[in-house]
């Protein structure tokens, strides 16, 4: 029951969800409130709701600004603890969330544990390209990563490209400065040769130009370098539009002409739409946990909770198992990642 335009946005959000009969929605918040949300929500809908949804109470609130992991162990009552342990305790097939990022990561690390195998859990995201999106991770919750943890990152993402987002053999590339196997840094060069001889259909090195080229549909790299290559991207995309809309009015000729052009305008906008592709998953965890922007509204909700019902029903978890035996012995650091991420790697917001 989080994100800037809670409780309204995620109650409208599931309501709309709700009317596929397929799916069954529980909302975790403050019971009060919710109940009342969901009374008004219900009012707004043009079409009925197929049932209402079940409301567990959860009183306690974790603001956007608190210390991720000093919240989640302070206030076990937060709809964030509670909602993973319906989770973990099979009450509920996924968690969906546009509440604080970093107290949902450290929360599905401490109440869904990793999967095991897995060192760090990663973040990611659908991003935009000429051929449709590809998957980035990690985007925030892992500002290091070592070579193994970018191999095991390529495993999930892969799982979740070919079960979530109908990508049969996704093509995996590693973000790097070059295509040439020699190029980026010790990590980078090692990851390389680990990639290799991985599981994935390993394409090589992507630079950064390929990425909107489409030219893999799983691209990954360090959380530090994912988090500032998302925000960079959102803030062009957004300069761009600003820019088009200036030089539209700019005239009543250019104003006129751009009338007929309404309809391309509107698809390129989906394309570049957040709220199009509902949320981040957090790969790496004992379970779906999808974590949508702060700025979510009812409409990306509503998609997140599509993308959970898909990772559930492809069952995504067991994928990313089914990948992890074919590593090669000894790839993973182990005493690297045991503890949950780092504060710092838990304050980004996707």
């Amino acid at each position: 029951m989080g994100g800037d335009a809670a409780p309204a946005a995620p109650i409208m959000g599931a309501l709309e969800a709700a009317r596929d009969p397929a799916v069954d929605i529980i909302v975790v918040g403050p019971q009060d409130m919710v109940s009342r949300e969901v009374d008004r929500g219900s009012a707004r809908l043009r079409r009925g709701v197929v049932r209402g949804p079940r409301i567990v109470d959860a009183p306690e609130l974790i603001d956007m600004a608190e210390h991720p992991v000093r919240a989640i162990r302070a206030k076990r009552r937060s709809s964030i603890v509670v909602g993973l342990g319906l989770v973990a305790a099979g009450e509920a097939d996924a968690f969906v969330t546009a509440g604080n990022t970093g107290a949902a990561m450290a929360g599905a690390v401490f109440v869904l544990k990793r999967i095991e195998g897995i060192d760090r859990p990663a973040l990611a995201t659908p991003f935009p390209t000429t051929r449709g999106v590809c998957l980035l991770l990690d985007v925030g919750a892992n500002a290091d990563a070592r070579a193994h943890n970018l191999v095991q990152f390529a495993i999930m993402g892969a799982a979740y490209a070919e079960r979530a987002l109908g990508m049969p053999e996704p093509r995996v590339g590693l973000l790097n400065i070059g295509e040439e196997e020699s190029k980026g840094s010790l990590t980078t060069q090692e990851a390389y040769q680990l990639l290799r001889r991985s599981p994935v259909r390993f394409v090589g090195n992507v630079e950064g130009k390929d990425i909107l080229e489409g030219a893999a549909d799983v691209v990954v790299t360090d959380g530090f370098v994912g988090n500032v290559l998302i925000k960079f991207a959102k803030g062009v995309a957004a300069n761009i539009l600003g820019v088009v809309r200036s030089e539209i009015r700019a005239s009543p000729l250019t104003t006129l002409l751009a009338l007929g052009l309404m309809p391309v305008f509107g698809r390129v906008r989906r394309r570049l739409d957040y709220a199009e592709y509902g949320g981040a998953p957090l790969l790496g965890v004992n379970g779906v946990c999808i974590i949508a922007h702060g700025r979510s509204n009812a409409r990306a909700i509503r998609n997140a909770i599509r993308v959970a019902r898909a990772s559930t029903e492809q069952d995504l978890v067991g994928g990313i198992r089914a990948g992890l035996p074919d590593l090669e012995p000894g790839a993973a650091d182990q005493g690297l990642g045991r503890g949950v991420p780092s504060a710092d790697s838990l304050s980004s917001e996707p």
